[in-house]
């Protein structure tokens, strides 16, 4: 069993970086979209295509908690305006981030 051992430990190794660079992408997200999220809200944006595809981009990213504020930030605010499609976007979220509900 320690063949099998050093081989995961060796995976590990190499991916290492790979994991850590997806997770710096993940964290600029948030401070790329940050303006963009504050900008939408503060201007009172109400085209649902600009505000859905900023909830495209947010969806992402949503692994990251930053970006998951901004997520449920825009969620929020589009729920005054279209509540059927901020339903939609809060289901696209819990299928693709929420692993709770995956049984093991």
């Amino acid at each position: 069993m320690e063949y099998g051992n050093e081989k995961f430990k060796q995976i590990f190794r190499e991916l290492k970086p790979l994991v850590e660079q997806i997770a710096f992408i993940h964290h600029q997200a948030y401070h790329t979209f940050k303006p963009e999220v504050e900008n939408l809200v503060n201007s009172k944006t109400i085209d649902s295509n600009t505000i859905e595809i900023l909830l495209d981009q947010l969806l992402d990213h949503a692994c990251n908690n930053e970006v998951l504020i901004l997520y449920k930030k825009v969620c929020s605010y589009y729920w005054h305006i279209n509540p059927e499609a901020t339903t939609n976007y809060i289901n696209y979220y819990r299928e693709m981030w929420d692993n709770k509900n995956i049984e093991e």
